[in-house]
């Protein structure tokens, strides 16, 4: 489904994600959302009927109450759903399926072009993405324990294995952010400062790999720990 197909003036339901209850409170990224789908509604002559937002925690990532009601507020009045970034939604197959099932029309803000099959396979690829991930996570710490190394609380551990536990920790965390590394470095080296780079994250609804907001000084580590 493309812009081009819609008859104006089509209803339009947008929905937008924040990851976190911090972020919902602060408006960090959901501004960004907000304001690029208020900017396509404009240029494409749609109707913007409801708003809906979704605040996440690392707990409820299946479960999307928002998203519910979005869909169905679509359905009573046959608007279109606006998502401002695909990457809000294109991160499990399974959930790609189901919104498609729905028979609900979408299109993300960022890639209004896509079809489809394009969308599933950007979901597939970023699902595949996050199995390496895990994946890669399990056998640093299996590698840890082989060669020795206790895992557990610091205060329970001797000098050495909270050193080999501390090294393990950043192995993980550098495994971790690596999906997230490339762009970082290309906005270093673009000539952005370390606190425009954790602006620009946060706006983007990026989040640490503990769920949190970034900061200059965890955009700095980032690049730290990856040299």
């Amino acid at each position: 489904m493309t812009p081009q197909t819609l008859l104006s003036p089509t209803p339009a339901v947008a929905y937008y994600r924040v990851s976190t209850a911090k972020q919902g409170a602060s408006g960090l990224g959901l501004e960004a959302q907000r304001a690029a789908v208020l900017s396509f509604v404009g240029v494409r002559g749609l109707s913007l009927v409801a708003e809906s937002t979704e605040v996440e925690t690392g707990t409820s990532k299946r479960h999307r109450p928002e998203l519910a009601a979005a869909l169905a507020q679509a359905r009573r009045t046959g608007a279109v759903l606006l998502i401002a970034k695909l990457d809000r939604l294109a991160r499990n197959v399974a959930f790609i399926s189901a919104l498609m099932e729905s028979g609900v029309r979408f299109i993300a803000v960022d890639m209004p072009e896509v079809d489809n099959l394009t969308v599933h396979v950007m979901a597939a690829v970023a699902e595949r993405e996050a199995q390496l991930i895990s994946a890669r996570t399990k056998a640093a710490l299996e590698a840890a324990r082989a060669r020795g190394t206790v895992l557990g609380r610091p205060e329970n551990l001797t000098h050495a294995a909270q050193v080999k536990g501390a090294a393990v920790q950043r192995e993980t965390a550098r495994l971790t952010e690596r999906p997230l590394l490339g762009y970082v470095r290309l906005l270093r080296d673009g000539g952005h400062s370390l606190r425009s780079i954790a602006r620009r994250l946060n706006a983007e609804g990026h989040t640490t790999r503990t769920g949190k907001s970034f900061t200059a000084v965890q955009v700095s580590t980032m690049l730290r720990r990856a040299a």
